[in-house]
């Protein structure tokens, strides 16, 4: 909402900075909104003011130090005007009282620091109405001071004592006193607790290291313990969102909260401030010396390392159902390997599946990426023999922000969920993650487990949250156990009992060729292709576009299923590949193609000149289907002749696919081979993949069905849709070779 006086402060930045680009402060929009556009603005037109020579976003410890020895103490008297009119725009910003933003120093100004210092909780540290340069770096960002968005009081409270008690520490800043916890909220109390250890000043880092450990070992809390260490127990309890009352003694009520929060993060249930009971309230991993019933790696289960498992006291064993990386990379051995759930049965472990491509980043979700995942999470669970009912954890693994959850992640598991749904949720759905992704996943309704990587403590969305209440899984440190044969490098987890994966399996399917539809499931497949299109804008009644769904699935999938079949079968090609273009392509003909097509035919005709463009149901080139023959033709894939390039063969060729269905069909998947290989002589080759094969990873699937339509932005984003599509037609030619 827009604040008049808030406008002024903007105005006063653009008025007295008219120069402002060439001093390195932006001109600000005067809409009377705060923003961090405006704190910085703000911060480069104090640091002028200060003479400070290279302008800055941050107010660092150049500009505090700059401060604190030109103006330790701005109040009535002996500072500029501006900044004191500085002073006033950041209270207007604040929602205080900045006067008339005149560079008086009146009593308007006088009360609204002093009420200032009374929210951040430092009044008794800074007595007064002066602002001194820890104030006023918090009186230039984004922190609020009073309770938003349904702030807790008690945490309040908690912020207000560290910044009293620990502002005078060199390293200690005013934290905002909203009421909610934070990664920054996080810091200070790592800060707080080095102090009361007694670090020195340059010694506290606010990082839980070795120091920080060793002096928490001493100061084990039980009921009648009073004083600074309870104080910042009871805070600590309370950013965890456990129902404590904040203060300095240890009474019997906060035992009884302890035994339950030791119980809920599975930890010895004891009633005391212990050493463990500390670390899981201040870090996210908690006491990696802990014991962990769980683990998660990248190497497969042999009988001697299953033994060195059972030895450390594990019995619940995460393993990964795919390996996007062709061959593997450098970790062959990611994916679950043949035989080797089987011996996880045999050497009484049990397995929990784990599914993830890259998700290294927010481009990596998206709702048809989603539906591509659970479709191919479910088709991999089937092969390794996976029965039903097993959870699968989805990985989110990256530190995402929250609006990157909002925006991607969130969409991408309801993708997940309904793909799920439309398999009959023969599966369950976790998520693997930091706590915010897991949390805000889960109660979102699309996972019933919590997966948490806790191990990864510096990532935002893990710092200064709960962990998850229905978490399964804490991911807490890398270790490696046993010895000699029997070595293996592991994550451990500690174990809820939420989710105990499984110890029997069925046979795996293993690899095999394509067969054709099983007539029983036509209809199935073709409900399911339409209810993913229609979930990315595409409606069965064919829209815009000149096809409706069930003339396209007709026509690529169930009228040429034997010619799929047999091209399948003879290039070594899963069938998906060929259905999945073909489909992808004729959904997408509309008048325009049209249209196109009639201005090829009329230059020929007319002038004998061949014009290309897309035709066809498949929507092919006449030039790509000429040299992808070619290309065929040279490696041997098919017999013929090599077709000379010009206007006429070009245009034969393009009438061709235009006009006969099936020939359109018969060059989609000499296209695929084509392009696997590289798509030589198309004049823009490519980075060559693995030969055609029958077990391609999702990465060479989205590399083949990319390249059928092109290299630029669009092809990349209608790659990631249509690997959706291709795991669902994948789907059921699947069940029918595995009958």
């Amino acid at each position: 909402m827009a604040d008049e006086m808030v406008r002024r402060a903007q105005q006063f930045i653009n008025g007295t900075y008219d120069k402002g680009a060439k001093l390195g402060i932006s001109r600000l929009v005067e809409n009377g909104e705060t923003s961090w556009t405006v704190m910085f603005a703000l911060t480069r037109a104090l640091q002028y003011e200060l003479g400070i020579s290279s302008l800055s976003d941050n107010f660092g410890p150049g500009t505090l130090s700059t401060l604190q020895s030109k103006y330790p103490r701005i109040g009535a008297s002996g500072v500029p005007a501006n900044i004191i009119r500085i002073v006033q725009a950041g209270l207007y910003c604040k929602g205080y009282d900045g006067g008339e933003i005149d560079g008086k120093y009146n009593d308007r100004v006088r009360d609204s620091v002093i009420k200032l210092k009374q929210d951040m909780g430092v009044d008794f540290a800074y007595p007064g109405s002066d602002v001194v340069p820890k104030v006023f770096k918090g009186l230039l960002n984004m922190d609020p001071y009073v309770t938003v968005n349904n702030g807790s009081a008690q945490i309040r409270a908690v912020q207000q004592w560290m910044n009293g008690a620990f502002v005078n520490r060199r390293d200690f800043f005013i934290i905002s006193c909203d009421g909610h916890h934070s990664r920054t909220v996080a810091q200070a109390m790592l800060y707080a607790v080095q102090y009361t250890i007694g670090m020195a000043d340059g010694v506290a880092n606010g990082v839980f290291g070795p120091g920080t450990q060793a002096g928490l070992k001493e100061h084990t809390l039980s009921v009648g313990s009073s004083g600074t260490w309870v104080q910042l127990f009871t805070a600590g309890m309370l950013l965890n969102q456990r129902s404590v009352s904040f203060g300095g003694t240890f009474t019997a009520a906060h035992a009884e909260a302890v035994r339950s929060f030791q119980s809920f993060v599975k930890l010895p249930v004891t009633g005391k401030g212990d050493f463990s009971t500390w670390a899981s309230l201040l870090v996210s991993y908690g006491d990696q010396n802990r014991k962990g019933a769980a683990c998660d790696g990248v190497t497969k289960i042999t009988p001697d390392r299953a033994k060195a498992l059972k030895a450390e006291g594990i019995t619940y064993v995460g393993r990964y159902l795919t390996n996007p990386i062709p061959g593997g990379g450098k970790v062959p051995e990611k994916e679950i390997q043949p035989g080797e759930l089987q011996t996880i049965a045999e050497q009484g472990l049990r397995c929990f599946p784990i599914y993830q491509t890259f998700g290294r980043g927010a481009d990596d979700f998206s709702y048809p990426l989603g539906r591509a995942a659970g479709q191919a999470a479910i088709n991999a669970a089937l092969d390794h023999g996976f029965k039903p009912g097993t959870r699968i954890f989805f990985a989110v693994d990256f530190d995402a922000y929250d609006y990157e959850v909002t925006d991607n992640v969130l969409p991408h598991f309801k993708g997940v969920q309904d793909a799920m749904a439309d398999d009959g949720n023969r599966y369950g759905v976790g998520v693997y993650g930091p706590r915010n992704v897991c949390t805000r996943v889960s109660d979102a309704g699309h996972a019933s487990a919590s997966f948490v990587s806790d191990m990864s403590s510096g990532f935002s969305g893990n710092f200064g949250y709960p962990l998850p209440d229905n978490w399964a899984y804490d991911q807490i440190v890398t270790k490696t156990v046993g010895s000699g044969s029997g070595a293996i490098n592991i994550d451990v987890n500690i174990a809820s009992g939420r989710d105990t994966g499984q110890g029997s399996f069925n046979k795996p399917r293993g690899v095999l060729a394509d067969t054709s539809l099983d007539p029983d499931l036509v209809q199935a497949m073709m409900t399911d292709v339409g209810k993913y299109m229609e979930s990315i804008g595409f409606p069965n009644d064919g829209g815009v576009r000149k096809w409706q769904h069930w003339k396209c699935f007709t026509t690529t999938v169930i009228d040429y299923d034997s010619d799929i079949t047999l091209y399948a079968y003879r290039y070594k090609m899963r069938k998906a590949l060929i259905q999945t273009s073909a489909y992808w392509e004729m959904r997408h003909v509309d008048v325009v193609d049209e249209s196109a097509d009639l201005a090829v035919i009329t230059a020929y005709e007319t002038t004998g000149t061949f014009k290309d463009t897309s035709t066809g149901i498949c929507q092919i080139f006449g030039i790509t289907a000429v040299r992808a023959w070619n290309h065929a033709v040279g490696k041997g894939y098919i017999t013929g002749s090599v077709i000379d390039v010009n206007d006429d063969t070009l245009y034969n060729m393009w009438r061709k696919c235009r006009d006969d269905d099936q020939f359109a069909l018969s060059i989609v998947p000499l296209i695929h081979l084509w392009n696997a290989d590289g798509a030589p002589g198309s004049g823009n080759d490519e980075t060559t993949l693995r030969p055609m094969r029958l077990d391609y990873t999702e990465t060479e699937i989205y590399e083949v069905l990319r390249r059928y339509q092109g290299t630029n932005d669009e092809a990349k984003a209608h790659a990631k849709k249509r690997l959706a599509l291709y795991q669902v037609m994948e789907k059921y030619n699947s069940i029918s070779r595995n009958p």
